[in-house]
């Protein structure tokens, strides 16, 4: 293997596992899962790995296999000793130096060249953005290293290109999501192995409301509860793209009534009266709801008042935090 090769340490995918395992709901996957985590932990002996996925009951004890690759590791390590200690005596600092890097490499990776450290630090930041909800960033940073991405021994291609959906979906305006995502040859190359992410980025571009909602329940169950690192975002993300699906409808019109925007939808009248009111209550939608005559204003707020509110609800945050900090040092 070359020096510069980045070696999959740790195997993520196993990780990803591991969460599903551990997940009663997605019970469905666990099968699948149980049989790559075996195959993973056996195919790059993990011994202690093997302990900790067996004491929190992901897998059921296999004291053969434990013991097993136990054995494997300590013979793989005594060779990489013995090799170290021959260098030692008979061999200069360069040979003994090679000597180490065997072991280092059997418990850790080394980065390759400045170009690709950066580029590789993109995908490694966008997906820890995502994992903490700050999808605006970590999108703009898996999209920027959509077109010269290397880091496989992170993710999987295709899985890197539905992060980059997911987390663009919901962050980039109308205009752009065609020109940066829909129209991208990597997003195009992808797709027919993603339908239901295409299905969610081209039925909201093309204002199909109604397989935009069904495309976004799909993309929950498949997408967002079976991953490790945007499952605690889930409600989340669903809730701000209907806010997304509504404003883009809403934007285009002075007033429409609640059956049209129900249908716009596929729901019933009950349900979008509900969750606009929510919406509405909580500043998220910009219209009124004239429940004699079903219709729904729009009253969009200029460009200065919204940044006024910005600036005041931010104002809120701080001073509260301040308020917190100083109960804390006095």
């Amino acid at each position: 293997m070359s020096d510069d090769a980045v070696l999959p340490i740790p195997n993520l995918a196993l990780a990803q596992n591991y969460f599903v395992l551990s997940t009663p709901s997605l019970e469905h996957l666990h099968q699948n899962a149980r049989k790559e985590l075996l195959e993973g932990i056996h195919a790059d002996h993990m011994a202690p790995y093997c302990g900790i996925v067996t004491t929190t009951n992901a897998l059921d004890l296999d004291e053969s296999l434990l013991a097993r690759i136990e054995k494997e590791n300590k013979e793989e390590l005594d060779k990489i000793d013995e090799r170290l200690e021959e260098a030692k005596k008979t061999e200069g600092e360069m040979d003994i130096a090679d000597a180490h890097r065997p072991r280092a490499n059997y418990y850790k990776d080394k980065a390759g060249g400045d170009w690709d450290r950066r580029n590789r630090l993109k995908a490694y930041r966008g997906l820890h953005l995502l994992s903490i909800r700050q999808f605006k960033r970590g999108g703009e940073l898996l999209l920027d290293a959509l077109s010269t991405f290397t880091a496989t021994e992170l993710i999987s291609y295709n899985d890197f290109v539905a992060s980059t959906i997911i987390s663009n979906v919901l962050t980039l305006n109308r205009s752009d999501l065609k020109k940066k995502l829909i129209s991208a040859p990597e997003v195009i190359q992808v797709l027919p192995e993603l339908p239901v992410l295409s299905d969610l980025m081209k039925n909201l571009y093309d204002s199909h409301y109604d397989k935009f909602f069904l495309a976004l329940a799909a993309t929950e169950q498949t997408h967002l509860k079976p991953n490790r690192l945007l499952s605690p975002h889930t409600r989340y993300y669903v809730r701000e793209m209907r806010i997304s699906a509504y404003n883009q409808l809403l934007e285009s019109y002075r007033s429409l009534t609640l059956d049209s925007l129900a249908r716009s939808f596929g729901v019933s009248v009950e349900f979008v009266d509900s969750e606009l009111s929510r919406f509405i209550a909580s500043g998220r939608l910009h219209c009124t709801i004239d429940k004699v005559n079903g219709v729904v204003e729009t009253n969009r707020p200029s460009l200065k008042n919204a940044q006024y509110e910005t600036v005041i609800r931010q104002g809120d945050i701080l001073l509260n935090a301040v308020q917190r900090l100083s109960k804390v040092l006095y």
